[in-house]
């Protein structure tokens, strides 16, 4: 059973900078500890698609989730998510962010992410950043 969810802008943050005390916070874990959300994985081929280099970013991307499985947003997921946009909803415009939080809920995992600061307001949800070494 995973433990921790990536969120997108970690992702995004190791694909660019492979930092080493990341690295070994994974080396930390065992296979499979580690995964990231389909709508993470959904966000992350859109921004492929939207860069400057849609080739050599997906090569990154495919490396990624070579390494980090994607789970699967189902109904758990789907019943996390009314409760977490209901307490939390501010009209701002961070509908895949709650549906991230909603999903590392729903698995009970922490959510791994640099912007803590987005994520803090949603109940229930366990947050790590392993950018601060």
């Amino acid at each position: 059973m995973a433990r921790y969810m990536l969120d997108t802008n970690m992702c995004i943050y190791l694909m660019k900078n492979q930092p080493p005390h990341v690295a070994a916070r994974f080396a930390q874990c065992h296979v499979g500890d580690v995964v990231m959300s389909a709508i993470t994985f959904a966000e992350l081929e859109y921004g492929v698609l939207a860069s400057d280099n849609p080739a050599r970013h997906h090569l990154h991307l495919a490396s990624l989730i070579a390494d980090i499985p994607v789970a699967a947003f189902d109904a758990a997921a789907a019943s996390a998510y009314g409760p977490i946009r209901q307490a939390s909803n501010t009209g701002r415009k961070d509908q895949l962010d709650k549906l991230i939080a909603s999903h590392a809920v729903s698995l009970g995992i922490v959510l791994v992410t640099n912007n803590v600061r987005d994520f803090e307001q949603y109940r229930n949800l366990m947050i790590e950043n392993w950018t601060h070494e």
